[in-house]
């Protein structure tokens, strides 16, 4: 069989006449040694005999040895190379592991890049005023069919929304949407002018697009003040005294009215000489703004939902729509109201320029009417608008401008924003058209009045504290003089 030590065995055996040596562990049985050669020779059985040999003969069989040992050794090398190519695969499989993960983490930044670039682009346009309508998101059109996804209003939503004081802090945008779908549905508006409901659905996705996230004037206040006008027309009972196309026309252009608002009242854009004020020449140039915006999306085919509309009943949409949103500039508040007052005790309803002139005063009191509404509803508006005057002043202040009063974040307080413009704006207004529809009365004068007498009663809270406050100091100056 072949010889053995303590410390390994030895294998002789006899290749084609010649003798060679293999050395094993002395763990290796004989039997484990005759199927190691089988298998790496590839045999089912070894055809080998094995004999055993003398020491003597050994001396001079030592290259044979040396033969024998090399060719067993590379049979062994063939049969575990598949380990090796194993740990190969498993490693290059790793490295593309890792460099899959780096190059997921690299999308991941360039996301983030270009959110950031977004943003960025967002807020210099916003304070350079002069790129106004992105061109790659503004006023492309969905060409797919849209989804916001639609809000089933429930009958009990249905008819709050009929109401000045529906809540409209309640909403998230698809579901204002769906509530604006649902008003041009149930006036009629969609049937009797055979508007296409996708073209609708677009046309309001477009115009939700196409509202900036100000602190006021946003897609939410677009939506309240529409949601008012609806109201009104349902209050008023509007549609026995207008036409259908003054309906549209009323609703549209509340939709329409703020469209691309930058944050910045005119006085800003004419003192800053701004694009829009070198563009419109000083003469209401967000208002015109706004316009243009509007009928930018009614070019686009897909949002144009005037598309069946004669040239000639077109054109007439159009002029009054603009001349609704040219009159919500508040500079022109006195000389529009003035108009109506002369002509509210002698209303016509089939003389076209008093109907006109009812129109502009209706869509300036919805623009406005954030007091008519309950208290809960109302008070954050104030807060809304007060973060944009006091972001318009401080700019004022730092750019070298004009600054005013009731929009200085020093000066200005709750109480003494609202009083004086709910006093003298908001309550002649309303009670001006309430001569015509006595029933706004409770569900909008009253409100208007109550807002009025709950300010002036938080301003003498603040006015004694102040003085308390004022006294105290004193106090400390006498006090710290006689010492």
């Amino acid at each position: 069989m072949g010889s053995a030590s303590s410390a390994y065995r030895v294998i002789y055996l006899d290749v084609d006449g010649r003798t060679q040596k293999v050395v094993f562990s002395r763990f290796c049985s004989p039997c484990d040694i005759k199927e190691l050669f089988c298998t790496a020779t590839g045999l089912s059985r070894s055809p080998y005999k094995v004999v055993p040999i003398t020491g003597g003969q050994l001396a001079d069989k030592e290259e044979l040895f040396q033969n024998v040992l090399t060719q067993v050794a590379e049979q062994f090398s063939r049969a575990f190379k598949i380990n090796e190519l194993k740990t190969e695969v498993t490693n290059r499989l790793a490295m593309l592991e890792k460099r899959v993960e780096l190059e997921g983490m690299k999308v991941v930044e360039i996301e983030k890049c270009r959110s950031d670039i977004k943003k960025l682009r967002e807020e210099m346009a916003s304070r350079n005023n002069s790129s106004f309508l992105d061109d790659n998101k503004k006023l492309t059109p969905r060409r797919d069919v849209p989804s916001y996804p639609k809000y089933m209003l429930s009958q009990q939503t249905i008819d709050a929304l009929r109401k000045p004081t529906f809540d409209v802090w309640l909403w998230e945008s698809n579901e204002m949407l769906s509530c604006l779908e649902h008003m041009y549905h149930d006036l009629g508006l969609v049937k009797d002018f055979n508007i296409n409901p996708i073209t609708l659905k677009r046309w309001l996705l477009c115009i939700h697009d196409n509202y900036r996230n100000n602190p006021f004037h946003n897609f939410r206040h677009c939506f309240c003040v529409t949601q008012m006008m609806y109201s009104m027309i349902c209050l008023c009972n509007l549609q026995e005294k207008f036409t259908q196309v003054d309906i549209l026309i009323l609703m549209t252009a509340a939709v329409c009215h703020d469209l691309d608002h930058p944050g910045y009242n005119n006085t800003y854009q004419i003192n800053a000489r701004t694009e829009l004020a070198v563009r419109y020449n000083d003469i209401s140039p967000l208002e015109n703004h706004h316009c243009a915006v509007a009928f930018q999306i009614f070019s686009q085919p897909d949002c144009n939902i005037f598309a069946n509309f004669d040239p000639e009943a077109f054109k007439q949409i159009r002029q009054g729509t603009i001349t609704l949103i040219l009159a919500t500039d508040m500079a022109r508040h006195g000389e529009i109201l003035d108009s109506f007052k002369q002509k509210v005790d002698n209303f016509d309803f089939t003389n076209e320029e008093h109907v006109t002139c009812l129109k502009m005063v209706l869509i300036k009191c919805c623009d406005i009417s954030n007091e008519v509404r309950p208290m809960e509803v109302a008070e954050p508006w104030v807060d809304c608008l007060l973060e944009e005057y006091f972001m318009q002043s401080d700019r004022e202040k730092a750019e070298g401008l004009p600054v005013a009063p009731f929009m200085d974040r020093e000066k200005v307080t709750k109480p003494t924003a609202q009083i004086g413009f709910i006093k003298f704006v908001l309550i002649p207004m309303f009670e001006s058209v309430m001569k015509l529809f006595p029933q706004i009365e409770e569900v909008m004068v009253q409100p208007l009045r109550e807002s009025r007498d709950r300010y002036e009663e938080l301003k003498q809270i603040d006015d004694a504290m102040n003085e308390v406050q004022k006294k105290k100091s004193e106090n400390l100056t006498m006090g710290g003089k006689k010492k």
